[in-house]
């Protein structure tokens, strides 16, 4: 972490005192509408949290059996509502079928080339039994692991939630993988079926899983039947006796499957997440207090009400997609949209026609792709009728400043309070975030904790950081959704989340409490730069790059410098045409004017694209590496385009 003679804290540079409170008319209808009423269950949470939790999840949660215990044993070991059992697609599906939600759309999905279906709770009920009552058929039992390998289409939640109902684990691949790392996540789930498509469409291309799956199984010994959904129906290898059309086993299907009952702390899923080398991680979250996480913080963080059209742009591959795409929406009986292709497909307005065409009301997307949106330009939102918003959310790194405000102006209208939210695929739930009846927001700022998170900012030897110092993200309290395991490997759980800071989770990110209390999320703490023995936060310098009317977008890096020990280094995507090299000073100038001399820019880089993932995070990690002069190490995997990392290398020829 820290260097002979540096600070153990992170130094803070930026400053943003904007303050935007709540419309008076949202907060008369909101949820949670008083300041009051959060801090009451905020220190009930903290206090008593077994008695919080315990009241909430007998009130909202239908339970086959009710549990004896709310909570047992400490962090990092705890056990969430011991002697209960329950069903997570029973609470998601059935307990809707049976009111008069059985009518109501529950899945509104467009497909890329705009094809449309809308699935009812009361389809949802028929199509997931039929699925489960495949899996049993093919020999899925209790306990098993199932991977499901497929494209953003209705048969992704339907496969999700029929391993749920029989209780197998499943494990989603998201279908950017390579084949070696399907074989990889196989192989460490020990699955025995998996579910997949013939391909799924993305701009305009299709996207090969069939042949992908084919090519995984000679590596995955544990598979013995795959499903395919035909999709776009491009000529597949189908291997007799071990693979089967999705469409003619479930026409053969019963639409008659009880939910099976298992205990709160039964395997829901498996989620890897990939680490910088070595294996990928097996996340593994259980039943009840994940379903619970995920069914409250909708409830709470995105003011849900009966007749809103909710849209996560996520792809279910990611625990987003996990959390606020199927279980957290459908617990709570709510009107999903789901679409399967790009963003800018067939054109930049894509999202927004979505928006117009559903009268969607609540909007959550990525920081990523509302940089992307800023750089396309005002003229695609301004195409559409965005009138029926009334809340945004952002999701998977800290927006900076400029791109909230623009999210603001430009997409809410100044009228939709935002929601800048902080998780992880570890936590399963949204941890913090404003709520949005009575947070007075501040652009770039994750706000405050929801009730039963119990975060510090601290130094790396666990000392309590005060106002505006910067220092290391944990949780000092154990809270429902939390990861239990990482599959297989409880030694590695114990070292990555609970080794660092003695008594409290700890996942990598860096940040600051203000005076206010507010949360703000400054990166991973493998981003921290160190100059001239300084901690200083990439995010930050990004911020103020991305401030300039010149940036569209930009990443920041640190190198080796003899001098100061580590330089920074900036890439940058302009506005319009790659600018001449008098605008590397002017960047540099504006950098040192908005947040000083320490952050002075070594290198500007400017490029037409950055290494990100399909879900959009940038790939700092190889950008250090370029800017290092090295060869790529570590899992590329994830990669969107492999292209980029080219053209970068062929730029800092």
């Amino acid at each position: 972490m820290s260097q002979p003679g540096s600070s153990e804290s992170i130094k803070s540079v930026l400053h943003e005192t904007r303050r935007f409170p709540p419309p008076a008319d949202f907060t008369a209808q909101a949820n949670i509408s008083s300041e009051e009423q959060y801090q009451e269950m905020w220190n009930r949470a903290k206090d008593d949290p077994a008695g919080f939790w315990g009241e909430i999840a007998t009130e909202t949660l239908s339970w086959s059996k009710p549990f004896d215990k709310a909570c047992e044993g400490t962090m990092p070991n705890t056990k969430w509502f011991g002697g209960g059992q329950i069903n997570a697609c029973y609470n998601c599906v059935d307990r809707h079928a049976l009111t008069w939600r059985k009518n109501k759309a529950a899945i509104i999905w467009e497909g890329e080339p705009g094809d449309t279906r809308v699935l009812t709770y009361g389809d949802l009920q028929r199509e997931v039994s039929k699925f489960a009552n495949v899996l049993k058929q093919l020999g899925v039992e209790t306990g098993d692991r199932v991977t499901l390998y497929m494209p953003m289409i209705p048969e992704l939640a339907i496969a999700m939630l029929a391993c749920a109902r029989i209780g197998a684990t499943h494990s989603i691949i998201f279908g950017g993988f390579s084949a070696d790392a399907v074989a990889d996540r196989n192989n460490d789930a020990q699955s025995k079926v998996v579910v997949t498509a013939d391909a799924g469409w993305r701009r305009g291309k299709e996207v090969p899983l069939k042949s992908a799956v084919d090519e995984s199984l000679k590596k995955s010994t544990t598979v013995e039947k795959v499903v395919v959904v035909r999709r776009t129906g491009s000529p597949v290898n189908m291997v007799p006796d071990r693979d089967y059309w999705w469409h003619d086993l479930m026409a053969k299907a019963s639409a008659d499957c009880e939910a099976v009952a298992v205990d709160a702390e039964h395997p829901l899923f498996i989620l890897y997440t990939s680490g910088s080398t070595g294996k990928p991680k097996g996340v593994l979250h259980t039943t009840a207090g994940y379903l619970l996480g995920a069914q409250m913080s909708t409830r709470w963080v995105f003011d849900l009400r009966e007749e809103d059209t909710y849209w996560c742009t996520a792809d279910i591959g990611w625990i987003t997609g996990h959390s606020y795409i199927c279980y957290g929406p459908l617990a709570n009986g709510a009107s999903v949209v789901m679409y399967e292709g790009a963003p800018n497909w067939p054109d930049n307005g894509r999202f927004w026609e979505i928006i117009e065409k559903y009268k969607v009301s609540i909007f959550y997307t990525a920081p990523t792709a509302i940089r992307a949106f800023i750089k396309w330009g005002d003229e695609w939102p301004n195409k559409h009728d965005l009138s029926s918003l009334r809340l945004l959310g952002s999701v998977g790194e800290p927006i900076n400043p400029e791109a909230w405000m623009w999210y603001h102006k430009v997409i809410g209208a100044e009228r939709c309070p935002i929601v800048d939210t902080w998780w992880q695929t570890e936590t399963g739930a949204i941890m913090i975030s404003p709520l949005p009846g009575i947070t007075s927001t501040k652009p770039g700022s994750c706000t405050r904790p929801l009730p039963g998170v119990v975060p510090d900012i601290v130094t790396k030897s666990g000392k309590s950081l005060g106002p505006n110092e910067g220092g290391l993200l944990v949780m000092k309290q154990s809270w429902p959704s939390m990861l239990r395991t990482l599959y297989g490997d409880h030694d590695r759980y114990l070292k990555t989340y609970f080794s660092d800071i003695e008594g409290c989770y700890f996942a990598g990110d860096g940040a600051r409490r203000d005076e206010d209390g507010f949360y703000w999320v400054m990166g991973r703490v493998d981003d921290v730069l160190n100059v001239s023995g300084h901690r200083l936060s990439t995010m930050e310098v990004e911020s103020a790059l991305v401030s300039h009317p010149l940036v569209a977008e930009a990443a920041v890096v640190g190198f080796p410098h003899e001098i100061k020990g580590e330089g920074i280094c900036c890439f940058v995507i302009p506005k319009g045409q790659t600018p001449e090299d008098a605008a590397k000073q002017d960047l540099i100038n504006h950098v040192r004017k908005q947040i000083g001399a320490l952050a002075t820019p070594d290198q500007i880089r400017f490029t037409s694209a950055l290494p990100k993932t399909r879900s959009g995070k940038i790939m700092r990690r190889l950008l250090r590496d370029i800017a290092a002069g090295k060869e790529s190490q570590g899992d590329t995997t994830t990669l969107e385009d492999y292209t980029v990392l080219a053209k970068l290398r062929e730029e800092d020829e």
